[in-house]
C-alpha cells in the first residue's frame, strides 16, 4: 500500500492495488457468516436438549417402555469424530499457509472420515431401541440424533465439493478461505456432538 501523487501534483491518493483480495479469520466475511451460523445452530441444539430434559420431568420411567440406546455405535462414532479433528486441523493450517498439496491430501482424508462417520451413524439409528413415533422420548432422541446427522452430512458434502474444486490448479485464492472456514465448522460439528452423545446414551442410564 503506497501513497502516490497525481499528474498535476495537487492531490495524493492511496494505492491499494497490492493488498490481497481475501483474508483469514475475523478479516473474512465468511468467518463471520460461519460464526453466526454456528451460534444459531448451537441454539437449535440447546432447544432440542431442553425438550429432552423437559420430557424427562414428565415421565415416571426413563426411558419409557424401552431400553437405553446401545453404546457401541455411538461410542465408535464419537471416537471417529475425535480422530477426524487431526486431519481437519491439518487442512486448516495448510489452507491458511496456502499449501495446495497438503490441502488436497488432508481434504481427501477428511472425506474418508466423513464416509465412515455417516456409515456408523446409520447403525446408530438402528441401536436407539425406539422409533421416532414410539413416544415423546423416542421423538426427542431421534430429533437430537437427526439434527446432528443433518450437520454431519452437510459438512461432509461441503468437504467433498471443496476436495474436487481444489484438484483444479486454476482457482481464486479465496478458495483457501473456504477450506479454512469449512474446517472451523467441522470443529463445531464435533464439539456439539459431545453433549448430544452424553444426553442420548447416558441420559437414559443416569437420569
Amino acid at each position: 500500500m503506497t501513497v502516490r501523487e497525481l499528474q498535476d501534483g495537487s492531490q495524493k491518493v492511496l494505492d491499494v492495488s497490492g493488498l490481497p483480495s481475501y483474508g483469514f479469520g475475523h478479516r473474512s466475511l465468511m468467518w463471520w457468516g460461519t460464526a453466526g451460523m454456528m451460534a444459531i445452530e448451537g441454539t437449535v441444539f440447546a432447544l432440542a436438549a431442553f425438550g429432552y430434559f423437559y420430557i424427562r420431568t414428565r415421565a415416571d420411567e426413563w426411558p419409557p417402555s424401552a431400553l437405553p440406546p446401545e453404546l457401541l455405535w455411538g461410542t465408535a462414532n464419537t471416537v471417529l469424530m475425535l480422530l477426524s479433528l487431526v486431519p481437519n486441523h491439518f487442512v486448516k493450517r495448510a489452507a491458511e499457509a496456502e499449501d495446495l498439496p497438503k490441502v488436497r491430501t488432508a481434504l481427501w482424508i477428511c472425506v474418508l472420515f466423513g464416509i465412515a462417520l455417516l456409515v456408523v451413524r446409520v447403525f446408530e439409528f438402528t441401536a436407539l431401541n425406539c422409533r421416532w413415533d414410539t413416544n415423546a422420548y423416542g421423538s426427542a432422541v431421534w430429533m437430537l440424533l437427526g439434527l446432528h446427522t443433518v450437520h454431519l452430512a452437510t459438512d461432509f458434502w461441503d468437504t467433498v465439493v471443496l476436495a474436487v474444486l481444489m484438484m483444479d490448479d486454476k482457482f481464486e485464492g479465496k478458495r483457501y478461505v473456504d477450506v479454512s472456514e469449512n474446517a472451523l465448522y467441522w470443529y463445531f460439528v464435533v464439539i456439539s456432538w459431545l453433549p448430544i452423545y452424553a444426553i442420548i446414551y447416558f441420559g437414559g442410564r443416569l437420569l
